[in-house]
């Protein structure tokens, strides 16, 4: 559970990130990022999974590179979601999901590295 909101923590860095560099994207006050962070680890762990298997054919011609469209997806999803999040355009989420990526990214390699995250 740990993992989790470690993991939620630093996908709530990326929104915030995202945020303030992404024009299109607007997220009201810290309760909306927080929300939108849990939702979005709930999202990738449960919608993520199918939508990938759904997709697997496209994702297998692009070698790979529809994921990043699949995780714009998951993004504008948590939007719909959770009031006070607002995108503009899926250039905006494709842009976040790739901010909240990295930062996931940069924050297992430290979790990891630190030996925090037993996987």
């Amino acid at each position: 559970m740990t993992r989790f909101f470690l993991r939620a923590a630093f996908a709530a860095l990326g929104l915030w990130v995202a945020a303030h560099w992404v024009r299109g994207i607007l997220i009201t006050d810290s309760k909306t990022l927080i929300a939108s962070a849990v939702l979005l680890g709930i999202i990738n762990a449960i919608v993520r999974p199918i939508a990938i298997i759904l997709t697997l054919p496209i994702t297998l011609v692009t070698l790979g590179l529809f994921l990043l469209i699949v995780n714009a997806a998951m993004v504008s999803l948590v939007a719909l979601l959770v009031p006070g999040f607002h995108i503009q355009s899926f250039g905006a989420a494709f842009l976040t999901a790739v901010i909240v990526s990295l930062c996931g990214w940069i924050g297992s390699m430290l979790l990891w590295r630190s030996g925090k995250d037993s996987r």
